[in-house]
């Protein structure tokens, strides 16, 4: 092949090879830049949370003394949606933590330095139980921990006990029939549960209600929403944060539970 020929067919494969690579750039350029529009649109769809979690490790942390409007706020406890509710009969709040307590749990629930006891009575949707239920406020979560494990040990014992509330004579078998008790913790708070035949009769062996009014008022009143919601801080999602998202910021200035009968 003349050589003429043979220089310009090179400067072609040349200049065919820089289109190429031009393509190839341009393209990963397009992807590069489509790849991020993507992730950017991604983020701006991901939902914003509503509320972060808030210390209640300790009452240091916590300071803020429980009241009855937070505990008992309203004249029915509503468990599920569409469901009979419990009536609250009476509650109250006591500094002297003592007024809820028999026997050597006296003594324990002074050793966590309690400060105050919120309790409420209330009547079972069937209105054939009678319930105190409440929530002491120590010291930290550490006491909380070693208040609900040394409950076992009393009741077992038939040594202490958690005493019902009665704002009533109409409330009187939780003071004078066998009662039901559970305890639960969280952060710094132990969580209680006294039940009673409001004919003051004996509880049937594995009394199935009496199961799940202890679950209802434990762990899905007195922990799933009063502590909860001090376990949370609720926030707004309205300001956005570098990048265009939007930044979650607060919008003001939470084991298993334990059973026993006695």
């Amino acid at each position: 092949m003349p050589e003429h020929h043979t220089t310009l067919l090179k400067a072609g494969l040349v200049a065919l090879g820089a289109l190429v690579l031009l393509a190839v750039c341009g393209l990963g350029s397009w992807q590069i830049m489509s790849d991020e529009r993507a992730g950017t649109s991604a983020h701006a769809q991901e939902p914003v949370p509503t509320a972060i979690p808030r210390d209640i490790g300790t009452r240091a942390a916590d300071p803020t003394p429980l009241t009855v409007a937070e505990v008992f706020g309203t004249k029915e406890i509503v468990i599920a949606e569409h469901q009979p509710s419990y009536l609250v009969l009476g509650a109250q709040v006591r500094k002297d933590c003592e007024t809820a307590t028999d026997g050597k749990m006296t003594a324990l629930i002074a050793s966590v330095g309690c400060t105050q006891v919120v309790r409420g009575t209330l009547r079972s949707p069937t209105k054939d139980y009678l319930v105190t239920g409440g929530i002491f406020n120590l010291d930290s979560a550490a006491d909380a921990k070693k208040a609900y494990e040394a409950t076992k040990t009393l009741v077992d014992a038939r040594q202490g006990r958690f005493k019902g509330y009665v704002p009533s004579a109409a409330t009187k078998m939780l003071a004078l029939s066998s009662t039901h008790l559970g305890w639960d913790y969280r952060g710094h708070f132990l969580i209680y549960c006294v039940i009673a035949r409001a004919d003051g009769k004996d509880f049937a062996d594995g009394d199935p209600f009496a199961q799940q009014i202890l679950y209802d008022i434990i762990e899905v009143h007195l922990l799933g929403k009063v502590v909860q919601k001090r376990a949370t801080l609720p926030v707004s999602p309205s300001v956005p944060a570098a990048g265009g998202q939007s930044a979650a910021v607060p919008a003001g200035g939470l084991p298993g539970a334990s059973a026993s009968a006695s």
